[in-house]
């Protein structure tokens, strides 16, 4: 079951997956997308179902729990992913307290409800996985100046920091049972190409902003611009290999679901030493400048 499935990273994962010969419920708030992604996975001979869920909503969760039990007769794997993006601008004090609601009751508050609903499902069978979907932006440390050249949104970090903390409590109290359910949390990596950087597209009315923007909302074609003004030349991971990540991650029964050392581990080393040193957060990143620094030193190497 993956949550944010009708594109993106969901439904790569949903993809793959089926390729592994598992059966697939995809959940997500946008109707139309989840069935073009359903009948895409159907089209390749997996075994898939959508389900049209909203995980701001506990009741809707519980819906998808019941479906996917009266469809498939169980659960093995349950993929938190459903997120939505940074749609704040200005500095933190500045944000529209409608961002700050949309942003905790998806990317958080969807989290818990998967747990509620999932885990006494997983426990019941004796087994399974959840996977829950972070980011090295607040997993790691938040983005100080962002991908638009101002102050990153606070908001984003903030929720995806209580993922992983969500994560690590979630794993200690599996270990306590002493059931072989593992929980495990996603950091994908790499730039991706993602509905997550144009969110403000599919903002429910609940969540309408308060506040006139005094700039135009992100669009991933503006983000790239930035970049490649910055001198960074912006090469998208292919979410193949996210999902990828996740299945070798299941199959090694891995906590963190990580790929290959990248510059983001310096970024976790710099925190901890920060921190044992009770030093400055020095860590903190400008995106902008560290993209365009590494896109200078590949460079001269060639």
């Amino acid at each position: 079951m993956v949550t944010g499935g009708a594109g993106g990273i969901g439904r790569a994962l949903g993809r793959r997956f089926g390729r592994e010969g598992m059966k697939v419920v995809l959940a997500d708030v946008l109707a139309e997308p989840l069935d073009e992604a359903t009948r895409d996975l159907q089209d390749e001979g997996i075994e898939a179902v959508g389900v049209v869920t909203d995980v701001t909503d506990y009741s809707s969760i519980e819906s998808l729990a019941a479906e996917a039990l009266a469809r498939f007769g169980a659960v093995h794997v349950v993929c938190n992913n459903a997120g939505t993006g940074a749609v704040s601008e200005g500095y933190m004090w500045e944000h529209d307290l409608a961002d700050w609601r949309w942003g905790i009751d998806v990317n958080v508050l969807g989290v818990v409800h998967g747990i509620k609903a999932f885990v006494p499902i997983l426990l019941e069978q004796g087994e399974g996985h959840l996977v829950n979907t972070c980011s090295g932006n607040g997993g790691f440390a938040p983005i100080a100046r962002g991908a638009m050249g101002g102050p990153a949104t606070a908001v984003y970090p903030m929720t995806k920091a209580a993922v992983l903390c969500l994560t690590e409590s979630l794993y200690s109290h599996l270990e306590m049972t002493g059931t072989r359910v593992r929980a495990h949390v996603l950091f994908p990596g790499g730039f991706l190409n993602t509905g997550i950087w144009e969110s403000w597209r599919h903002r429910p009315q609940r969540y309408a902003a308060t506040q006139r923007r005094r700039t135009p909302e992100a669009t991933l074609a503006s983000v790239v611009a930035r970049f490649e003004a910055a001198g960074a030349q912006v090469e998208f991971a292919p979410l193949e290999t996210v999902a990828d990540q996740v299945v070798e991650g299941i199959q090694a029964d891995r906590f963190w679901m990580m790929g290959p050392p990248t510059a983001s581990d310096q970024i976790v080393a710099a925190k901890a030493a920060s921190i044992l040193g009770r030093g400055e957060p020095d860590y903190l990143v400008d995106v902008l400048s560290r993209h365009a620094q590494n896109a200078g030193e590949e460079g001269g190497k060639r």
